[in-house]
């Protein structure tokens, strides 16, 4: 058997799927965005991890089925969720960087 290549689609969703799973990761990550920020004062690293935040209160509610009635396993919303929340997370980390790195 022989697998098939990842599109650029499956490449930027897969690493979500274990947010979706374990959404106390994404509040994680949502601090430590906050600590960083903090550390090396940039707004958007404080926004980035408010966004994780926020996802994390998100995905928690779809878990506990607060937000969802029903079915909750076509997720449609992380087509729109996850390229913001990975490319933004990237984007931030390189702007704390280089932050801490000019001081």
């Amino acid at each position: 058997m022989s697998e098939q290549p990842l599109d650029a689609l499956d490449l930027l969703l897969r690493p979500m799927a274990f947010f979706v799973a374990y959404p106390a990761a994404a509040a994680l990550i949502g601090v430590l965005f906050l600590v960083l920020a903090h550390r090396a004062p940039k707004r958007t690293g404080r926004a980035m991890g408010v966004a994780w935040l926020l996802y994390a209160a998100y995905e928690t509610g779809m878990h506990q089925r607060w937000l969802c009635s029903g079915e909750c396993n076509i997720r449609v919303d992380l087509l729109l969720i996850a390229p913001l929340l990975l490319l933004g997370a990237l984007a931030t980390s390189v702007r704390i960087w280089a932050a801490r790195n000019q001081t």
